[in-house]
């Protein structure tokens, strides 16, 4: 039923916001994001080594932060109904799954509870020459409270990260994922964050270095 394929391996494009994507930012340097005032408190009380003693060395790498870093992904179907999203920054796992949500979330994660649905736009028809396309709607709830930028600018576990992808062909073969990015989140965020994120699809994996989560880095 999937209007467009979305499996294989993609790389970051990270050709803006390089300073905050890149690289940890030094604390207080989190300009373009609509932080309230308590967000901004929190900020700049930031301190990776507290993270890392209290075993949240991931706090960066949770979904909302996690698409936005240097990262690769692996996309593959785990199932008829879920799609999975493997990054091999922080080592992190997330799970888009379509249908009804399930009963019992669980508890929270950093990667959250992904419910994913196809929409469908163009073509109409239903037979097998049929042509269709359209996009992936993704919209992750159940969250840890993490930080949008590693420089300690959080999220809270009300969190809302909506995520609409899209796939792009050109001419010579080249494929690009664009996937744009909504945090809503009325305790850190005045306004909802929106970001648009590019990948390049790669031939294979030879590049996927799994590494796991650093506070600092």
């Amino acid at each position: 039923m999937a209007p467009i394929d979305l499996t294989g391996q993609w790389v970051a494009i990270i050709s803006e916001d390089w300073r905050w994507r890149m690289i940890t930012p030094a604390k207080g340097d989190f300009p373009s994001i609509p932080m309230t005032a308590e967000a901004e408190k929190l900020a700049d009380a930031w301190n990776p080594a507290k993270d890392e003693a209290a075993g949240e060395a991931c706090r960066a790498y949770g979904a909302p932060g996690l698409m936005r870093g240097p990262v690769r992904l692996r996309i593959s179907w785990a199932d008829d109904k879920t799609l999975k999203i493997e990054s091999d920054y922080g080592t992190q796992t997330r799970l888009l799954t379509f249908g009804a949500a399930p009963a019992n979330a669980g508890p929270r994660s950093w990667q959250g509870t992904s419910a994913a649905e196809w929409i469908i736009s163009g073509g109409g028809g239903r037979g097998r020459g049929a042509q269709r396309s359209g996009s992936l709607r993704s919209v992750t709830t159940n969250l840890r409270p993490g930080y949008l930028r590693k420089n300690g600018v959080p999220y809270s576990e009300n969190a809302v990260f909506t995520e609409y992808f899209d796939l792009l062909k050109e001419d010579n073969g080249d494929q690009y994922l664009l996937d744009t990015s909504v945090v809503t989140d009325p305790k850190y965020l005045q306004l909802p964050w929106m970001t648009a994120l590019h990948f390049k699809k790669e031939p294979d994996g030879s590049k996927y270095d799994p590494t796991p989560c650093d506070a600092r880095f």
